[in-house]
């Protein structure tokens, strides 16, 4: 470790990217979550994928719901996962805000093209790569999201 750098908490400047502090937020969310949040992103950046989506949502289809994004966002993590690396060292803690950056920077080299949402939603996985890798790889189909009451 640099001996200049400071891995105690500390809050973001207030100069620093918005897409950072979305990110901390991303973090705090469960693998499944993210999951979703990643197939409805990648829908997002592909206009036709969107449509498709909404044609099957107007026609009853029940994948166009959550199982279907979290079903959409195992698909694209685990044909994108080993063009990302390896997870980051949890060896030597260090900031929060720093690893993102770090983690951003190479996810947006290794798909380029990708939009803010995909890359953001991606970055989150890569840092929750154990927990995402879990999910993404189990076998079961009838993983429902719970939605909480109220």
């Amino acid at each position: 470790m640099d001996a200049g750098e400071d891995t105690r908490f500390a809050l973001p400047a207030v100069d620093d990217p918005a897409a950072t502090e979305v990110g901390v937020i991303l973090l705090g969310l469960e693998g499944d979550r993210l999951l979703a949040g990643l197939g409805l992103a990648r829908l997002a950046d592909d206009p036709a994928l969107v449509t498709q989506v909404v044609d099957q949502a107007r026609h009853g289809v029940p994948d166009a719901g959550l199982p279907g994004l979290l079903e959409t966002g195992k698909q694209h993590w685990r044909g994108l996962r080993s063009a990302l690396g390896d997870p980051p060292s949890t060896s030597t803690p260090g900031s929060l805000r720093r690893e993102w950056d770090r983690a951003s920077a190479r996810v947006a080299a290794a798909v380029p093209g990708a939009g803010a949402a995909s890359l953001a939603y991606l970055t989150a996985c890569v840092l929750r790569r154990a927990d995402v890798d879990r999910i993404a790889d189990r076998k079961d189909t009838d993983v429902v999201l719970e939605v909480p009451a109220g």
